[in-house]
Formats: structure tokens, C-alpha cells, sequence
């Protein structure tokens, strides 16, 4: 592969190995040196695919220290990929402030698109997708609530990342801002043990307060407006409904109208038809 001067930011799996792009394998091949966020990390991409291109440590704590060099060798010439642990680099890290001073410096920077787990999580979530926002991780402790104050009123979805052990105070600080919104946990994603749990989100602060889960973590939280019907509205609804359908289709029709999981919405349908028998 013939690869012109400039920094690639490339994208790399966040789980699988074989959900790399042809072109990103090229590039990491053909380029004259690999940034990577951990090397360690980047050696398993590398030995998969046979990729022998020396690779450098690019990261918070070095890169006020190393840019310049990086910065000098790209205006010569230089032909430099930068990559994260897993998925497109700039999304939580700092790789930004390098594209930034490398496009003031007129050097060409090219993305080379691929796996970012926080779309892989939002396109598999059956959140609504015409709007979104994502947040990223929320800081610690009392600043965290604050934190998602900020997006309270937000008309869209939003996605944010988080850790096992912080997850069950974090689903309970976003249920009393939020209120309780449909959300979704997907944690593993694309790897052996990927998981997507859905439910409103005191159920899974309770959940997840019970036990700490693994993995990397993304959480997706539905916009404000549907998902918090008034218990008699969803009843008036389904009272109506199931005159004329079955307990599955009217369930299905509530969940649809009034942002309801099938579950809660089926659970919901069930227990008024039990009622009238």
C-alpha cells in the first residue's frame, strides 16, 4: 500500500480482532511509526496480522512531552498512525490536541474509520439514533451528579461510558436526575461474554449495585419524554388495547407508544388481563 505523509487516526477492534478494516491493517503496515495508547495493547493487534512498524507510547502522561518530536518528524515527511487501546482514537483520550497542532501546522490528518463502542452500543440498544450525545465518563463522587445535571434536559439519547465497580452509584445518580428512563447496559461488546441488559434505570442501579460486572462498559440512556408514563395512562391504554388484542400485541403497542420495554409492557398487560378474569 502506498501511504502519502500525514497522521492517520485508525480506528482498532474494541473486542473481536477480525472487526479491523483492511485499509487500517495497510496503513499500520506501510506508515513509518505507530502511536499507541499502550503498546502492550497494540502488540496483540499487530502480531494477529503480522504488522513489524515500530510502535511508540502516545498518552496522557507523556504527550506534552513528546509531541514536538512527533510534530517535527510529521512536516518532514513522516508517515504516522495514532491508535488507542480499542476502538477510534480521540473518543475519551487525548489524542484531539495532536490533530489540533498537527492541522495548525498544515500537516494532513486522515481518519481511517472503524469500531467505536459507543456506537456499537447505541446501534444495538433500540435507543432512538436521530439524536444523540455522548458524555463520555462522568467524574467521581459528589461532582458526578452535577456532571449529569448538564444533560438532564437533553432531547436525545446519550451514551456514556463507565467502569464495573462505579456502575450501580452511577445508574442511580443518572435515575434521580434523569428520572426513571428506559437505559441500557452493554458491557463486552463484540467479545465472548458481550452482553445487553435493558430495563429502567433504578432497576439496574439495583441490579448492578448487587454485583460488580466486568468488562468495558457503555451505558445508553433514552431521551427524556416517553419513557415515564404515568401508571394510570399505560393502564387506560392497555385497558383499551386488550378489548381488541391479545396480551402480546397490546403489550407490543404499549411499548411502542409510551417508550416501555416489551418486558415491563407484556409484565403490565398481564397483570390487568389477570385482573379482569
Amino acid at each position: 500500500m502506498s501511504l502519502d505523509p500525514g497522521l492517520y487516526v485508525a480506528a482498532t477492534p474494541i473486542g473481536n480482532l477480525k472487526d479491523v478494516t483492511y485499509r487500517v491493517i495497510e496503513a499500520l503496515a506501510a506508515c513509518d511509526l505507530i502511536l499507541c495508547e499502550d503498546t502492550r495493547q497494540t502488540a496483540k493487534l499487530c502480531a494477529a496480522y503480522d504488522i513489524r512498524t515500530e510502535r511508540r507510547p502516545y498518552h496522557e502522561h507523556n504527550a506534552e512531552r513528546v509531541r514536538p518530536d512527533i510534530l517535527s518528524r510529521l512536516k518532514k515527511g513522516a508517515r504516522i498512525c495514532l491508535v488507542s487501546d480499542a476502538g477510534t482514537p480521540l473518543i475519551s483520550d487525548p489524542g484531539y490536541k495532536l490533530v489540533r497542532e498537527a492541522r495548525d501546522a498544515g500537516v494532513r490528518v486522515a481518519p481511517l474509520p472503524g469500531p467505536c463502542a459507543a456506537i456499537a452500543a447505541l446501534s444495538a440498544a433500540g435507543a432512538p439514533t436521530d439524536g444523540f450525545l455522548f458524555a463520555g465518563f462522568a467524574p467521581t463522587g459528589n461532582a458526578r451528579a452535577t456532571f449529569f445535571r448538564r444533560f438532564a434536559q437533553v432531547p436525545a439519547s446519550l451514551i456514556f461510558y463507565e467502569t464495573g465497580p462505579r456502575l450501580g452509584e452511577s445508574l442511580q445518580d443518572m435515575a434521580n436526575t434523569f428520572g426513571d428512563r428506559t437505559a441500557v447496559v452493554a458491557r463486552e461488546l463484540t467479545k465472548i461474554h458481550e452482553e445487553f441488559r435493558e430495563g429502567w434505570l433504578s432497576d439496574l442501579a439495583a441490579y448492578y449495585k448487587q454485583q460488580t460486572p466486568k468488562g468495558e462498559i457503555v451505558v445508553v440512556v433514552h431521551p427524556p419524554g416517553r419513557e415515564v408514563p404515568s401508571a394510570q395512562e399505560v393502564e387506560a391504554f392497555l385497558s383499551a388495547a386488550l378489548d381488541e388484542l391479545s396480551v402480546k400485541d397490546a403489550a407490543v403497542a404499549a411499548a411502542e407508544g409510551f417508550g416501555l420495554t416489551r418486558r415491563e409492557a407484556y409484565e403490565r398487560a398481564l397483570r390487568l388481563k389477570a385482573a379482569r378474569s
